[in-house]
């Protein structure tokens, strides 16, 4: 006789207990994935401009602050503020700073590096605001504008020159400056670009960068009015409508003179 204890019998539930266990823990890793590439692609299904994004290449901007001394140093020095060399070179070593400090791409800021790019901006603003207060006023006292041709140059000059202040300004303020857009520190812009208002006609890869401000500006500059790019903030609106102004009095007494001397 066999007096050891039998098992018991297996429950009749315990098989489908045990199936589903399997499934759901088949379910929660499931879900797991998902939430895993959903948490990943999370900052894909915004706009680049809306996103966390690489710094802004600094090579654009360099380029045309170098180009923008180069035109101040040739204005006239009874047009210039002190001698024609003073504020070219201080802009100079300000880029030399803002170039050192972010070489390639523009990724680093702090209050300093914030406060010398704006004076950097303000420095060239006051040179050439200057410059342009002297030539009307001379226009308009009738001591310049004796040959059109070098008076068409110096227009030409200021004008331009103005353009890219104003490109610089839009550029440095819009949304807290490139480092706050790439850093997407504040969502609401201060410009509305075409490709903010219609995804689909961009790459999705799309945010705004110096080229599209000097655009801005320039178009502002020559159709004395918002273009394809819109103004939100009061102080952008204020910005473009001043450069406006100096366009359009810049423009109109150079152009007007000049052709009064061809007469």
């Amino acid at each position: 006789m066999n007096d050891q204890p039998t098992a018991p019998p297996p429950h009749p539930h315990s098989h489908a207990l045990a199936d589903l266990e399997q499934r759901c823990r088949q379910a929660v890793a499931a879900l797991e994935t998902v939430t895993d590439r959903a948490a990943a692609n999370t900052g894909r299904l915004l706009p680049a401009w809306r996103r966390v994004t690489e710094g802004e290449h600094r090579l654009p901007v360099t380029v045309t602050v170098i180009a923008m001394i180069g035109l101040q140093s040739v204005v006239p020095e009874r047009l210039s503020l002190r001698h024609w060399w003073t504020l070219p070179l201080i802009e100079v070593v300000m880029l030399a700073a803002l170039i050192a400090s972010n070489p390639r791409r523009i990724v680093r800021a702090n209050r300093w590096l914030r406060g010398l790019s704006l004076a950097l901006i303000a420095t060239a603003s006051l040179a050439n605001g200057w410059s342009a207060s002297n030539l009307v006023l001379g226009l308009v006292q009738g001591t310049e504008g004796e040959d059109a041709g070098p008076l068409l140059a110096v227009g030409g000059n200021v004008w331009l020159t103005n353009v890219i202040i104003f490109g610089l300004w839009y550029w440095d303020l819009d949304r807290g400056g490139p480092v706050a857009r790439a850093q997407a520190v504040r969502i609401t812009p201060d410009f509305l670009f075409p490709q903010m208002a219609t995804p689909g006609i961009a790459a999705p890869d799309w945010e705004p960068q110096f080229i599209d401000y000097l655009y801005l500006a320039y178009t502002n500059a020559t159709a004395f009015s918002p273009t394809d790019t819109l103004p939100l903030s009061r102080w952008s609106k204020l910005a473009m409508m001043l450069q406006s102004a100096i366009s359009l009095a810049t423009a109109a007494l150079v152009v007007a003179r000049a052709v009064n001397i061809l007469k």
